[in-house]
């Protein structure tokens, strides 16, 4: 039987990205006939609660967005924290971007339960991968100081906070080893679905 939603740790659905690389909003893309941001916020709804899209409002989750759009996944984050800070949720945050449609309950539940500092950020192809991380309850106020010092990146966010880094062997097991391939092009889109057609 499923484990419920954990009510201390929120959701953050990421899904306000410019997709200029993919030439077409990544998060209404079909795989397996469903869309990614309906398939990425049922899976953070399997494990956290409450959960929010941050974004244009197309998984059917709350959504609110980053003041003004298109700022980069820093501010979207922080608008993010803000909302649920503002809901009155002052535990821990899983973040996902909604072009990771590898991403599932297994690896989301792992890093809301894993011990250690409050921010754990998986490690891929020795890559941090800070869009699909738990954030600890510290993290806005980080936020809100790198934004207005003129950062945009979630690497900067890394380097201002306590970080527990999870690696290969702890991850993988709970996840899969293709886990945090993304979706950034049409031909990751393409090997995809071909992928699936010979599985």
């Amino acid at each position: 039987m499923a484990a419920d939603p954990d009510p201390s740790v929120a959701g953050l659905l990421l899904t306000g990205g410019t997709s200029r690389r993919m030439g077409t909003d990544k998060a209404l893309l079909e795989v397996d006939g469903r869309r990614l941001a309906e398939r990425a916020a049922s899976v953070l709804s399997a494990v956290c609660r409450p959960v929010l899209e941050v974004g244009p409002g197309v998984s059917g989750l709350p959504a609110v967005r980053e003041d003004p759009p298109g700022e980069g996944p820093l501010a979207a984050l922080g608008a993010g924290l803000a909302e649920l800070d503002r809901l009155g949720h002052t535990g821990p945050v899983v973040a996902l971007a909604v072009d990771m449609p590898f991403v599932g309950t297994g690896l989301l539940r792992l890093l809301v339960e894993r011990p250690g500092p409050p921010t754990a950020v998986p490690v891929a192809g020795g890559q941090p991968q800070p869009l699909c991380a738990r954030y600890g309850p510290g993290t806005l106020a980080a936020v809100v100081r790198l934004l207005g010092a003129g950062e945009r990146s979630l690497r900067a966010l890394l380097g201002a906070v306590e970080v527990g880094w999870v690696q290969p062997d702890e991850w993988e097991p709970a996840g899969g080893p293709d886990a945090f391939r993304d979706l950034d092009t049409p031909e990751d889109l393409a090997r995809l679905r071909h992928d699936g057609e010979d599985a």
